[in-house]
């Protein structure tokens, strides 16, 4: 699986910038999410569908990363954010619908 992150217009890798602000466990805990996620490992992931045909995956503990998997080959990391609370925070939401529409608008498909 072909992994795109989520940048800025500026060319800023939003998902890695979130990563690597973790602390030195749950940096290496999402790399390797990362990793598991590039070679298709998901039974060894927590994985829960979201809205429409976005994901998220969990790692350590509050952590997690939205994703859409636009067809067999290529997955777009849209977020990364920690979990607040037993929802998604109203403000992370947006900006996973708003990249989800971005994107289906540059690939001609609808995922939300």
């Amino acid at each position: 699986m072909r992994i795109h992150n989520y940048e800025t217009a500026g060319g800023k890798d939003l998902i890695l910038a979130y990563i690597d602000g973790l602390s030195h466990d749950e940096m290496a805990d999402g790399y390797s999410v990362l990793e598991k996620l590039e070679q298709g490992r998901y039974d060894e992931l927590t994985i829960k569908p979201w809205r429409g045909k976005i994901s998220e995956v969990y790692f350590h503990k509050y952590n997690r990363i939205f994703y859409i998997v636009a067809d067999g080959e290529n997955m777009y990391l849209l977020h990364a954010c920690r979990k607040q609370k037993g929802k998604t925070e109203a403000k992370d939401g947006d900006k996973v619908i708003k990249r989800a529409k971005e994107l289906g608008l540059l690939l001609s498909k609808k995922f939300i």
